[in-house]
C-alpha cells in the first residue's frame, strides 16, 4: 500500500520543478487526464441521481420564470 506523504503544494511544486521538462509535461497530461475522468464520474454520478429522483418523482416541471419565481420567495 502506498504511503501518504505530507507535503505542502508548495514543496510539490518545487519537487515538480526539479524534473525534467518532458517529465513535468507528461505530468501535466496525466493531470488533466484523471481530472477530466473525475468531472466525468461526477456527472455519470448526478446523472443516476437525477433519473433516480424522476423516477420518485421528486422533480419539478416549470420554466426559468416559474424557477426565479420559486427562488425569489
Amino acid at each position: 500500500m502506498p504511503t501518504k506523504l505530507n507535503i505542502t503544494f508548495q514543496e510539490a511544486l518545487e519537487i515538480i520543478e526539479t524534473l525534467p521538462e518532458y517529465q513535468r509535461e507528461d505530468l501535466m497530461n496525466i493531470i488533466r487526464h484523471r481530472m477530466i475522468e473525475h468531472r466525468r464520474e461526477l456527472l455519470a454520478k448526478n446523472i443516476r441521481e437525477a433519473k433516480k429522483e424522476y423516477a420518485r418523482g421528486d422533480v419539478k416541471k416549470g420554466t426559468v420564470n416559474d424557477l426565479m419565481r420559486e427562488l425569489t420567495e
